[in-house]
């Protein structure tokens, strides 16, 4: 490995070592449960921040057990760190094909990196991609459009009120 002047390695690769930690830590304690990552993300003055989301919701009481669960394994004299860890909300977009899979029956807002705009409601979610099926209005029948994920610029959940 290589050090720099003062014999320390490279501020990059301990970032980097330590995201793969907290990754580890975060796999272990979600593993067997219907939870999984939506997003990690670690601030050069050590902000961490966890989105988690799971098949059938999060609760409070599943976010303080996975930041105990991170928590409870650094060392806070080792490096100190601010632990941020919430669930994916509502009105975050969608990033992952099992947060669609879990949406499947609800109304999604998609804007398309051609910058196209379709609401409709999520029929099916693939590997692939996605299907909608649109409302439709008087001038229009409903249609049952299909998506790729690399063509999605952002979907969100409709919320209704």
């Amino acid at each position: 490995m290589q050090r720099n002047e003062r014999g320390r390695e490279p501020l990059f690769l301990l970032v980097m070592i330590e995201k793969i930690k907290i990754l580890e830590l975060i796999n272990n304690a979600l593993d067997g449960s219907d939870k999984f990552l939506v997003n990690l993300k670690i601030t050069p003055d050590n902000r961490i921040f966890v989105d988690i989301d799971g098949d059938n919701g999060v609760v409070i009481d599943d976010c303080i057990a996975l930041s105990r669960a991170i928590e409870n394994n650094l060392d806070r004299e080792e490096e100190d760190f601010e632990l941020n860890v919430s669930s994916a909300g509502a009105d975050q977009p969608l990033k992952l094909t099992r947060q669609y899979r879990k949406n499947v029956g609800r109304d999604l807002e998609v804007v398309t990196f051609d910058g196209e705009k379709v609401e409709g409601t999520l029929e099916d979610a693939s590997e692939e991609g996605i299907v909608l099926r649109t409302k439709g209005t008087k001038k229009q029948a409903p249609e049952t459009l299909r998506f790729a994920y690399k063509d999605i610029k952002s979907a969100r959940v409709a919320i209704k009120f």
